[in-house]
């Protein structure tokens, strides 16, 4: 694969903000044309660097007004990829990351209410690769970030 220039980086970064962001649009800000644009967007996904196009949903407005972290501490051996596929079995899971410290890996959740975040722990916790697990419930959400050069919740 290729590295990616300042235009590609600019593209990516106006397509991150808003995916449905028109070509012409973008290329107004880039300095280059919708169908150069256009191309670069399918040069960028040809070669792996865009991997997908996706929306972001309100949990409020989805019945999932309940978020929390979860704290996974695993057992030996236990790979990012055994976490990461254990996982994916969860729908509630918005997202999950492995962590350097104490834990092994930061889970988010998005569910119903404490009665479902406690459902989604224990399933969670029952995950063959879970020694323990640490739970915390997120009372205020003070910044959310979804751009490309942004950390994500």
């Amino acid at each position: 694969m290729r590295k990616t220039n300042d235009i590609d980086e600019c593209i990516v970064r106006a397509l991150s903000g808003d995916a449905r962001r028109s070509y012409a649009d973008i290329g107004v800000e880039v300095g280059r044309s919708a169908p150069a644009i256009k191309r670069r967007v399918d040069k960028l996904c040809a070669e792996g660097a865009i991997l997908g196009f996706t929306i972001r949903t309100d949990p409020t407005l989805a019945s999932r007004q309940t978020e929390g972290i979860i704290e996974l501490y695993c057992h030996r051996n236990t790979t990012p990829e055994m976490i990461r596929c254990g996982l994916s079995n969860h729908p509630e899971v918005v997202s999950a990351s492995t962590i350097t410290g104490y834990a092994d890996a930061l889970v988010h959740v998005a569910v119903s209410g404490t009665r479902h975040f406690e459902q989604v722990l224990q399933r969670i916790s029952d995950e063959p690769f879970v020694e323990r697990a640490k739970s915390s419930l997120i009372l205020s959400p003070l910044i959310r970030r979804f751009s490309a050069d942004s950390p994500m919740d």
